[in-house]
């Protein structure tokens, strides 16, 4: 398989998708929200655009199965899985705040080998592959060169249903925004990380995370010199569900505040 190839494939089917949903944006009615859970929102475009991806991806490779927030597709890859959030942002889509994007990645085993993060309201589209730089819009991006917390923009994602660390989470916050530039919750984690990769953010955490919300952009930070690791400073993220990533610069100094509020007995 060609990565380089099926990158240009897959950004195709993100930018159709997202086409879709800015097109369903114009006219959406908020009476057509679901509940999944507390403040856990859906509607119909969610659904729609995964299905959108999917029937995409299988012509690009079929034997792939997938990973979806929306459950649209139950099929397990022997190999190959394809892990997708259709629109990571629900909640801004539907308060018309202009902050959501598709979130593609490829998964070949147990590895991460190819991420696409398509934002829909600036038509940026971030993405990389295994041994490939990192791009926004076809030109190439690098993490930030900052040095330490205090020269930092940081990103984060507040509790919004699992409350069960709340209070390490608001003790983390104030520590942090008395530390550096700013702290800013965008609202969709996929573009918290592409925005990482990019440079615009020195570093972003959260925790309580599924995998559609992070793989991708896991791919192209890694590809643009950053690093992923998870509250105890190891490796696994997809499964532990809590995320640092960084410049590759500050973090050490991150896992420092970290590890002050979150630690392996929470």
């Amino acid at each position: 398989m060609q990565l380089n190839t099926v990158i240009s494939q897959v950004i195709d089917v993100a930018k159709e998708a997202g086409q879709f949903i800015r097109h369903e944006r114009k006219t959406f009615d908020a009476d057509k929200i679901e509940y999944k859970g507390l403040n856990d929102l859906v509607s119909y475009v969610d659904k729609t655009a995964e299905q959108k991806i999917v029937a995409g991806l299988e012509l690009i490779l079929p034997e792939a199965g997938f990973i979806t927030e929306e459950k649209t597709s139950t099929k397990i890859g022997d190999r190959y899985n394809w892990i997708i959030d259709p629109l990571d942002g629900t909640t801004n889509f539907i308060h018309g705040l202009p902050a959501y994007s598709v979130s593609i990645a490829l998964q070949d085993d147990d590895k991460l080998v190819l991420g696409v993060v398509y934002e829909i309201n600036q038509d940026e589209c971030f993405y990389a592959h295994r041994d490939s730089p990192a791009y926004l819009n076809a030109a190439e991006i690098k993490v930030s060169n900052k040095p330490a917390v205090a020269d930092s923009l940081i990103a984060t994602g507040f509790p919004y249903y699992d409350f069960t660390y709340q209070q390490q989470y608001i003790s983390l916050f104030t520590e942090l925004m008395r530390k550096c530039h700013g702290l800013r919750r965008i609202g969709s984690a996929a573009v918290d990380l592409a925005y990482t990769a990019a440079g615009r953010f020195e570093a972003f955490y959260e925790y309580n995370l599924n995998p559609w919300d992070i793989a991708a952009g896991i791919v192209i930070v890694q590809q643009a010199g950053g690093e992923i690791v998870n509250f105890n400073g190891g490796p696994e993220v997809l499964k532990t569900r809590e995320l640092l990533a960084t410049n590759g610069k500050i973090t050490g100094e991150m896992l420092e505040c970290i590890r002050r509020y979150f630690n392996d007995n929470k």
